[in-house]
């Protein structure tokens, strides 16, 4: 009996623990956050480092994103016509790849990759900066840490995603019409016409909106992550780790909200 309750008791204070580590993490994301847009109002901006962030996180993820919505959108042609094909509704095919891509596929696929790519190497720059005493340095120097680091990356996060995602739109459709065209034997021009006019404003646009949370989401947590780093190497591996783990749960859990939220208007 006495046992029974030490092992209880045990798991209990392992229980409270682990709810108060939960909601220190919680609050420490929070005072992180408000320091950012604090600073970003009363500080001054580096334009500079602004665009070399734009360039890596944007144009040096081009490739990536590329690659996979042009692979996404003729896989999905593909499985479309599968399934389609069964039932004679192949004509909806465009609709299907076009709305599918600019929805969901796209945005989704470019956060996941932008985090697996840009995310862990924000979290691990800075994270290095931190164990190796560089941004007490930067304070030493007065330089505000939160202007110089990590206001310019969220911004860049922010502006290059939407725009990775336009591209992988144009790529994953372009996709999805090599598949059909070449493969399918459709009709190129009926093929064209049947996306145009299918595709609306509110299909490209929900998509932009999701890329621009991610984006934020993704530099955010990398950011933080990386600034929190501790324990030398190790630390920094596992605030790289954690970066990508976050952001890429937090992406799948956005997409579900703002899915949710687009599909009631």
């Amino acid at each position: 009996m006495t046992r029974l309750l030490s092992s209880a008791l045990a798991l209990t204070k392992r229980l409270f623990k682990i709810i108060f580590s939960f909601f220190h993490s919680i609050g420490e994301i929070v005072d992180f956050f408000l320091n950012c847009v604090k600073y970003s109002i009363t500080e001054k901006f580096y334009v500079n480092i602004f665009l070399k962030q734009f360039l890596k996180i944007g144009f040096n993820s081009l490739p990536v994103v590329g690659l996979t919505s042009i692979f996404t959108g003729m896989v999905l042609a593909l499985q479309s016509y599968t399934g389609f094909s069964r039932f004679s509704a192949e004509s909806a095919i465009p609709n299907v790849v076009v709305l599918s891509i600019t929805r969901e596929l796209a945005p989704v696929l470019a956060g996941l990759m932008v985090a697996g790519r840009s995310g862990a190497a924000i979290a691990a720059e800075i994270g290095t900066m931190k164990v190796t005493e560089q941004i007490d340095a930067l304070k030493t120097l007065s330089t505000n840490p939160f202007n110089y680091l990590i206001i310019p990356r969220i911004l860049a996060g922010i502006i290059s995603l939407p725009l990775l995602v336009i591209v992988g739109d144009i790529i994953g459709v372009m996709g999805g019409y090599l598949i059909c065209v070449n493969l399918l034997n459709f009709n190129p021009t009926v093929y064209l016409q049947n996306t145009y006019n299918f595709v609306q404003f509110i299909d490209v646009f929900s998509g932009l909106v999701k890329a621009s949370v991610f984006g934020f989401l993704i530099t955010f947590m990398g950011c933080y992550h990386g600034f929190n780093a501790k324990g030398g190497a190790q630390g920094v591996g596992q605030s790289t780790t954690y970066s990508v783990v976050s952001s890429s749960i937090l992406i799948l859990l956005m997409n579900y909200i703002i899915t949710s939220f687009f599909f009631r208007l």
